[in-house]
């Protein structure tokens, strides 16, 4: 028989489970479109029914569906709250639960969750869910029910990649199936009693807890993005009488509107208050729409491109590894985000003066979860790093192209090939990184037998090459040093401190000194080097 304080004490073991596996969740999200982070996302959602109320079954499940409700965050953790609502449904009354009660209850959670997506989609939560119940509608003890159950949702997770492209090419299960799955674990642990009932001391615990996801990286939208993935939008909006016949309003006039206006709609409505998770390119309107029918009691509005995730992912929810993937170091924010464009799986930040550790590339190379990892560590003092690195590392090959400058490291990346073999593509891309002159402009920070302290200098390798007091002029003598005008291609990379005046004026003269050769101007951003040349 369940009762209302063991009902409480599989919430809250579940609760905990889902809390110590939350990062391995997050990280199971995949781009485009990470919508928020699930592990954090379905913790908070279900750490708010922790603080259940209530004698009966009843009124234990109705509290914890309530307390859901009203921290559900993301999609997953919306459609979470919704496995609890419809379980607090089929306990309507109940004040103890015998196995056919608790069978009951677990359809109407299936039935629920469904009836809050406005299009269901196979291999997600959903079906992880409906497939666990189906399996275990047989069960007669409430530890046989759960053993079948996760053994189920188990089997369904490890399918989800077949039901979607986007697992498929990620080599990940569903993130909200994986969640789910820890919390069925949890409730487990906690019915055999090898599990502790409350979470870590520094998770959050309060009925609307603050934010914990992961840093959001700013510089995924720079002032030159577009809009492209749009807003996840979540709101309460609780109907007003003075602006609805409360009795006999129909929510589906909301549901409907809301459908034209984006999409990965969750729509759902308990008593007068409705929950809404949807992805929109204008939530600015959805929000004075819905205004017409009541008020808002929470809103939350985030630009899904600013989405970060350090990938530490569980062997076990990894369903399969990638042929090729690919990790470089840059520094700038201009240029870490050219290279997460040209096709890179992990930037790592480094250059001059920050060398990143050994460590920092091995977690880099879990991150990438592929069979072979190509490694561009642009930087000559951070090439024998990346070596000891890749020597290593025992879960994937790791084959590190010797570039030794930010200028290599782009060319070569940019001429990656993927269908050829491995041999010829690194003795290919080695090839194509030793064909790039790359030059330097930079301060002297002490005087010279070339320059001052304060002065511009212009050097390729070691060899400094110009000097001056003019950044533009240093420059231009570096690019006729190199000959620039045999090169077919010229990118000039922008540093930090150069104003785009500055840098616009240096690329027109350099198309007129050099009409044969492509100039083409990039906002690396990067520090130190006010400007790098790059020839071939």
């Amino acid at each position: 028989m369940l009762d209302a304080e063991l009902y409480l004490n599989l919430i809250r073991g579940g609760a905990a489970n889902l809390s110590r596996n939350r990062q391995t969740i997050n990280d199971l999200n995949v781009f485009p479109i990470p919508d928020g982070d699930t592990g954090d996302n379905m913790y908070m959602t279900i750490d708010a029914g922790t603080h259940a109320s209530g004698s009966s079954l009843t009124e234990r499940a109705d509290s914890a569906a309530q307390g859901m409700l009203l921290g559900a965050r993301g999609n997953s953790g919306v459609i979470l709250s919704r496995i609890f609502a419809g379980m607090a449904k089929g306990f309507k009354g109940v004040s103890r639960a015998d196995m056919p009660a608790f069978r009951s209850a677990m359809q109407a959670a299936v039935d629920e969750a469904y009836r809050a997506v406005s299009q269901p989609v196979e291999g997600t939560i959903l079906t992880v869910l409906r497939e666990g119940v189906a399996a275990a509608k047989d069960a007669t003890t409430l530890e046989e029910y759960l053993d079948q159950w996760i053994a189920a949702m188990d089997v369904a997770l490890q399918h989800t990649p077949e039901q979607l492209d986007v697992l498929k090419k990620a080599g990940v299960v569903d993130s909200g199936g994986a969640g789910l799955l820890c919390i069925a674990e949890g409730m487990r642990m906690a019915l055999q009693g090898n599990s502790p009932l409350t979470v870590e001391e520094d998770t959050p615990t309060s009925i609307m807890p603050d934010h914990t996801q992961a840093a959001i990286d700013l510089n995924a939208f720079t002032e030159d993005s577009v809009l492209e993935f749009g807003y996840c939008t979540e709101f309460l909006l609780r109907l007003q009488r003075s602006k609805v016949d409360l009795e006999h309003f129909d929510e589906q006039i909301i549901k409907d509107w809301l459908a034209t206006q984006g999409d990965s709609l969750v729509f759902f409505r308990d008593g007068s208050i409705i929950k809404v998770h949807v992805h929109t390119q204008d939530p600015g309107a959805v929000l004075s729409r819905c205004r017409t029918w009541g008020e808002f009691l929470t809103i939350k509005v985030e630009n899904m491109t600013l989405q970060h995730h350090e990938n530490h992912m569980d062997a076990r929810f990894k369903r399969s590894r990638k042929a090729l993937g690919t990790v470089t170091v840059a520094v700038g924010e201009g240029l870490t985000q050219i290279f997460k464009e040209m096709g890179a799986d992990v930037v790592i930040e480094g250059g001059q003066t920050m060398n990143p550790p050994v460590e920092r590339f091995l977690e880099a190379f879990d991150q990438t979860a592929a069979e072979t990892i190509l490694v561009f560590p642009n930087n000559s003092n951070i090439l024998l790093t990346a070596q000891q690195a890749a020597s290593l590392y025992k879960d994937a090959r790791v084959e590190v192209i010797p570039t030794h400058t930010l200028g290599e490291g782009y060319f070569a990346l940019a001429n990656l090939d993927a269908e050829l073999p491995t041999e010829a593509l690194v003795q290919a891309l080695t090839e194509a990184a030793a064909s790039v002159t790359t030059g330097h402009i930079s301060q002297a920070i002490r005087n010279t037998e070339e320059a001052r302290k304060g002065e511009y200098i212009g050097f390729s390798g070691k060899d400094i090459l110009a000097a001056g007091p003019s950044r533009e002029q240093v420059a231009n003598t570096l690019a006729a040093k190199l000959e620039a005008g045999n090169a077919d291609i010229f990118m000039l990379l922008q540093g930090a401190d150069v104003p785009s005046e500055e840098a616009g004026r240096l690329k027109e003269t350099l198309e007129k000194t050099y009409p044969r050769t492509e100039v083409i101007l990039l906002h690396g951003r990067q520090p130190i080097y006010d400007y790098i040349l790059v020839l071939c």
